[in-house]
């Protein structure tokens, strides 16, 4: 049967980025208990290619394969450190070429970090916002973590650990029965989709 597609966003624009180490932990998780196929692509190898284009109808083809890849995913994790109180101009930008319909009725897992808790209702105030445009199902439990929460980028906090255990409960809830009909324990192998130049 088919495996649902899990695509992690990750808004770094630099590495290492604990704000990647966050997405991929949530995409691994979700694939493993989904039975479900993880992929993540992170800005810092995607925005040279999406910033050729200002506009969906500029995209060369690996521009489109990437807004491919999101227009397509069953289930987006989608994460950013928190700059200038909102989500990377990088992800932003990414989220102008996508087709406003393409979304509709998707599930998304909201994630983020910052500096100090004081940001973590970024998810609340910027990234949900974002998503209810495109008429997605953003799940109840977003995921916020700070610089404290890891260990030389690997999450070090049980409690950050328990969130996205619960927000993959919850997207087990809502998946469709048909996007997850594959045998219990399926691979939860992760994929890296980057530039083709990175």
């Amino acid at each position: 049967m088919i495996r649902p597609t899990i695509l992690g966003l990750s808004g770094n624009v630099k590495r290492p980025s604990r704000t990647a180490a966050l997405v991929d932990a949530v995409v691994s998780l979700a694939a493993e208990r989904l039975a479900g196929n993880g992929r993540l692509i992170e800005l810092v190898d995607a925005a040279p290619v999406l910033f050729r284009a200002l506009r969906a109808d500029q995209l060369d083809a690996e521009g489109r394969a990437i807004i491919d890849a999101v227009e397509a995913a069953d289930v987006i994790v989608v994460g950013s450190p928190v700059y200038r109180a909102s989500y990377t101009g990088a992800l932003k930008h990414l989220f102008d070429l996508v087709d406003y319909r393409a979304l509709t009725g998707k599930r998304v897992i909201l994630a983020a970090t910052g500096g100090t808790p004081l940001h973590g209702l970024m998810t609340e105030h910027q990234l949900r916002p974002l998503f209810g445009f495109f008429n997605a199902l953003t799940l109840p439990t977003a995921i916020y973590a700070t610089e404290a929460d890891f260990t030389d980028y690997d999450i070090s906090n049980p409690a950050v650990r328990e969130r996205i255990e619960r927000a993959v409960a919850e997207l087990a809830q809502v998946l469709p029965a048909a996007d997850r009909s594959s045998p219990a324990g399926g691979s939860g192998h992760r994929q890296t989709l980057v530039a083709a130049s990175a």
